[in-house]
């Protein structure tokens, strides 16, 4: 007999570890996070508890070396621990792929004696991460920033503001890109800036459509301090540090959006099983089948499309473009699926008495964090055509 529904991911994960590794996120998410995931997003609540767990099981530094209390994997078996974690509940899913971003300029571009006295704690200390680019006048255009770092002896001294923070005023660390010289992204340097800085404040949380348990806030920098030893890579180094970054927590986004994705087709496949009219399923009925298997193509094909560009990533070869693909392409279908899962449970998909309205207005977001989806078809046509003539 065939087996029907959604069948089990074929994960091809490289060892028994990373199959292990990944059967413990399932159970954990299964047990801690999916059963309250509706109620803390309906109240707004932030799960610091959950990642102080995540940390503490070393889930919060998988892509890191374990040198530095990293868990040494492959991005291919990280990015699959996200999908499991977003579609359990997806500000935890997108809150473990900011934290990584946060530690990857440190990771990436940090002194030796840097990473042995920030990353252990940044791991697997128990500490949260927030990364700050974006600007109130400054969103997609990230090279013409104007927050600033002057120098002042031994110190710099930052003066700005940061928006759209992810974990703004609830973070531990925040990796910050500040001008240093002149105009343009030659004159940008990061730093890495303790939450409890003095002069580092956080404005309100933004009032949000969706993921309102993760505050996202703008952070003020009034006079915040740091020393020359909190200077990530060289000065002037900046842009190059915030786009690596970019390349690879575009990945994190695109698996979060399968997720998601993923989450959003379960619900809808067990409703049109349960749901009678006309005295049968309504997954007899052809159109509505046909959604749920357009659903399940956008979710597999988005799958093989992420995990294509982390062994492009893992094998050490370029893959900025397929990382732009990956989650054009991704968080495109989850808008898709999560819409379409809405429909499949007619008037109910629009109650909060069923979770699919919620991961419809969580997907919005994820088209337009870390660049939004125009950017990505600007970073696509150019690697395959070049720049843009000017005339």
């Amino acid at each position: 007999m065939p087996e029907y529904g959604p069948q089990p991911v074929d994960r091809r994960l490289p060892t028994q570890e990373a199959r292990d590794l990944l059967a413990l996120v399932r159970e954990l998410a299964g047990r801690e996070i999916r059963p309250h995931a509706s109620d803390d997003e309906a109240e707004g609540r932030f799960p610091r508890k959950t990642f102080t767990l995540l940390s503490e099981s070393g889930l919060l530094g998988l892509p890191y070396a374990e040198e530095f209390g990293g868990g040494g994997q492959p991005y291919e078996v990280y990015l699959q621990v996200l999908e499991e974690l977003a579609a359990a509940r997806l500000t935890v899913g997108l809150g473990a792929s900011v934290h990584t971003l946060a530690c990857h300029a440190l990771a990436g571009f940090g002194t030796k004696q840097q990473r042995a006295d920030h990353l252990p704690a940044m791991l697997g200390g128990g500490t949260l991460g927030a990364y700050c680019l974006s600007e109130p006048t400054t969103g997609s255009d990230a090279g013409s920033l104007r927050t600033r770092a002057t120098r002042d002896g031994d110190d710099w001294v930052l003066e700005g503001t940061k928006a759209w923070i992810t974990h703004g005023g609830v973070a531990d660390f925040y990796t910050v890109l500040a001008r240093t010289g002149g105009d343009g992204p030659r004159g940008i340097t990061a730093f890495l800036v303790p939450g409890d800085a003095g002069g580092l404040q956080a404005a309100p949380p933004e009032r949000k459509m969706g993921m309102n348990g993760s505050p996202t806030a703008q952070m003020h920098f009034d006079g915040v301090r740091v020393s020359d030893a909190r200077r990530i890579g060289d000065e002037g180094q900046g842009m190059t540090v915030a786009l690596s970054a970019l390349e690879s927590g575009r990945l994190g986004i695109a698996a979060c959006a399968v997720g998601l994705a993923q989450a959003a087709l379960d619900e809808a496949h067990a409703y049109v099983l349960g749901r009678e009219q006309f005295g049968r399923p309504i997954a007899d009925f052809q159109g509505l089948r046909f959604m749920i298997a357009d659903m399940a193509t956008q979710i597999e094909a988005g799958r093989a499309l992420y995990l294509s560009a982390a062994r492009r990533r893992d094998d050490g070869v370029p893959f900025g473009r397929e990382a732009a693909m990956a989650k054009l392409f991704c968080t495109d279908a989850a808008m898709r699926v999560t819409t379409d899962a809405v429909q499949l449970l007619g008037g109910y998909g629009y109650t909060t008495d069923f979770p699919v309205e919620r991961y419809m207005r969580e997907a919005k977001v994820l088209q337009i964090v870390e660049g939004t989806n125009q950017i990505q078809r600007m970073v696509i046509a150019r690697n395959l055509t070049g720049p843009e003539s000017k005339r």
